[in-house]
């Protein structure tokens, strides 16, 4: 009689069965088989909160074949993943199989190896009730909320609406940004930029003027900028002093979760949403050619910064062998996680280290070679010494004033042969300064004032978000992703270009909450929310108690909204286009369907004019010359077609540039991006063009 071991996914289940063998029988849950009703709150508040939990619909066949399984073994293990979910995951099976409570049936594995398996197997414990009421808490708070508060929404403002704790304070930072961007004055302001050579090289550098008389600079305006060059005219310019010292680079830690999310929009451009179906992918386990199935990361949802010993053994075997002992740090490096961070799991990193991502690539989606290769070079590199810059400064007088020249070259590349961190500003470019020294006369290429305005901040990107998220204790490492699927798929906030930018109906509702609900959308009780489900996890609060706490306000606040609103209605404006309708003379407006957005004529229902929005590109079509636009597939993924269609049915994958063809003279298309080609779709040309990398 076999033992069965129960996994949520069909892939965790594969890769698991491999290392365990005959005597084990690994079957999968696919995810949970029981939660709150649908049709109803499911949670009864007068006998403290005490959840009414049911089968979910549609995983009928899945409990039968469970409890049929389940009979027919010997011992039960439960293999869901190692946290909260994954926890109440096996809690609720164990309910649902009349398994003992108090048995030693649960197993986790931090990263699905043989020895990540065989560890996990051989340190079988109860399942941790504090971890499932941690899970209850938050699922009851998040019911709760949704089930009161969006009635109320869809009663002052339009049905359909929803709200969450969470998800609020999120819609919340991204209109508060909104705000401050438009109230923001630009203020005045100019630079004088120099270009220089040096008496030892024809190389022209820069140098900006940083001070006059000895005092820090500031030029308002023209008038004092067009006064200082004046003053400068016909000036000697001298070098009064060079300093030149070695400075060090320390690696970037690797990843968490949230640091994992924010790298993969910056360097991949990846969602939150899709750098985790990866990542899972990648943790589940992956048929490698030459390997077998085997998990290629550790688990993917940790805010900890802890690399175990062997892993830190196998990353300096792998420097020390590539690149040299030069590049190992002086001892392995240990990174501190944040006061808050959980530490039951590692930080993301490649669970085989030895797996480069050349090796696996092969057997690899696009999308998870390229997390993991991410992932696996920020752990290397996390594990290699420091970088070392020369960096040179050098000061310029002329005429009492003060120019500055910097630069900086790479002395040892340490870690950075392998991997920099990106930022959400990127850094501008390394400059090179020629040989500089103490009273060398310099020539002036040129000298120019040049006026500058001072900038609003800028709107939030998905990696950003998550960052002020977490910087705020708001969610937990896996509610970045959700969350921001959620706010955008319920169009209180969407993407434009990188960009998240709030919709008119996302600040009516953001509005509404902070007159109505401040607790709600104020993001120091929403991270002091999440501090006590911490301490429910922990095993030093009562779950009842905290939801309590929460809903005893939240009732009092809800009733008094009711009462403040009570025959009033909040009408969401609709955003007004420059297109005019052709029929009635009036601006159109967008209007969304489950289709996405569309143009509408607001004089409906006298005019029920509507149109498809529709983006013009560079370029032109190969076949008619007509105009290039950009539309979806139904799946939502980006085409190109004729502006002719139906009569023209020309279309690409590929973008249109504003380059012609130098055979043919039609418009070349851009394949692959940065790094692919120019190829001309003209029919017959078959001109094509590498792109510089």
């Amino acid at each position: 009689m076999s033992d069965l071991v129960i996994v949520e996914s069909p892939a965790k289940a594969k890769t698991i069965q491999k290392y365990l063998g005959p005597g084990y029988e690994v079957i999968a849950s696919m995810g949970h088989v029981r939660d709150l009703p649908k049709s109803k709150m499911g949670v009864d508040k007068e006998h403290d909160f005490a959840p009414q939990y049911t089968d979910m619909k549609g995983k009928e066949d899945v409990i039968k074949e469970l409890k049929k399984r389940a009979k027919k073994s010997g011992k039960v293990y439960l293999a869901t993943d190692p946290d909260r979910e994954g926890e109440a995951i096996s809690w609720h099976i164990a309910q649902m199989l009349k398994l003992d409570m108090n048995d030693n049936n649960r197993v986790a594995f931090n990263e699905i190896t043989k020895s990540g398996v065989q560890s996990g197997m051989s340190n079988p414990h109860k399942i941790d009730v504090d971890l499932v009421n941690a899970q209850q808490a938050r699922r009851i708070l998040d019911r709760l909320v949704g089930y009161e508060l969006s009635p109320f929404l869809w009663k002052k403002v339009k049905r359909g609406l929803s709200a969450g704790r969470v998800q609020s304070v999120a819609v919340r930072l991204v209109v508060d940004r909104e705000n401050e961007i438009r109230s923001f004055i630009p203020k005045e302001y100019w630079s004088i930029d120099a270009k220089f050579t040096a008496p030892s090289s024809r190389k022209v550098f820069d140098a900006a003027l940083i001070a006059v008389d000895g005092k820090k600079l500031e030029i308002p305006g023209q008038a004092e900028a067009d006064a200082l060059l004046a003053r400068l005219e016909g000036a000697e310019y001298t070098v009064s002093a060079v300093k030149k010292r070695v400075t060090k680079k320390q690696p970037a830690p690797p990843f968490i979760t949230s640091t994992l999310q924010q790298e993969a929009s910056r360097k991949l451009g990846f969602s939150a949403k899709r750098t985790m179906k990866a990542a899972q992918e990648l943790y589940e386990g992956v048929d490698v050619q030459g390997v077998g199935a085997v998990g290629l990361i550790t688990y993917m949802r940790t805010d900890s910064l802890r690399i175990s010993d062997e892993a830190k053994a196998a990353a300096a075997q792998y420097i020390g062998t590539v690149y040299g002992k030069e590049y190992l740090p002086p001892e392995p490096r240990n990174y501190r996680s944040k006061n808050n961070a959980q530490d039951a799991h590692e930080a993301v990193r490649p669970s085989t280290p030895e797996l480069t991502p050349e090796r696996v690539k092969s057997s690899l989606s696009a999308d998870q070679y390229k997390l993991y290769k991410l992932i696996w070079e920020r752990f290397i590199a996390s594990q290699m010494a420091n970088a070392l810059l020369d960096t040179v400064s050098a000061d310029i007088e002329a005429a009492g004033c003060t120019f500055r020249a910097s630069g900086y070259s790479v002395k040892f590349e340490g870690f950075m042969a392998l991997y920099v961190e990106s930022t959400d500003s990127e850094e501008g470019s390394r400059k090179m300064l020629p040989e500089l020294k103490a009273q060398d006369k310099l020539k002036l290429k040129s000298i120019n004032g040049n006026q500058h305005f001072t900038q609003p901040p800028p709107r939030y990107t998905e990696a950003s978000l998550i960052k002020a998220l977490e910087e705020n204790g708001i969610g937990r490492p896996s509610t970045y992703a959700p969350t921001i699927t959620t706010i955008t798929s319920r169009r209180y906030v969407e993407h434009e270009g990188k960009a998240l930018k709030p919709t008119n109906l996302g600040e009516v509702i953001t509005e509404l909450m902070k007159e109505h609900f401040k607790k709600i959308v104020d993001a120091k009780f929403t991270a002091g929310m999440e501090s006590s489900l911490d301490e429910v996890e922990h095993g030093e609060k009562d779950w009842v108690s905290t939801l309590h706490e929460f809903y005893d306000d939240f009732s009092k606040t809800l009733k008094k909204a009711e009462e403040a609103m009570d025959g009033k209605r909040v009408k969401v404006p609709d955003e007004e286009t420059d297109v005019v309708c052709e029929m009635c003379g009036r601006n159109m407006v967008i209007k969304y369907s489950k289709y996405g957005k569309f143009l509408a004529c607001p004089g409906f229902p006298e005019c029920r004019n509507t149109k498809r929005i529709v983006t013009e590109t560079d370029g032109s079509c190969p076949r008619c010359g007509k105009k290039m636009l950009l539309k979806k597939s139904k799946k939502g993924r980006s085409f190109y077609g004729c502006e002719g269609y139906p009569d023209c049915s020309f279309m690409t994958w590929n973008v249109p540039t504003s380059e012609l063809c130098p055979v043919c003279g039609k418009t070349l298309f851009n394949k692959g991006g940065k790094a692919g080609k120019l190829i001309c779709e003209n029919e017959g040309c078959g001109y094509e063009r590498e792109l510089k990398k």
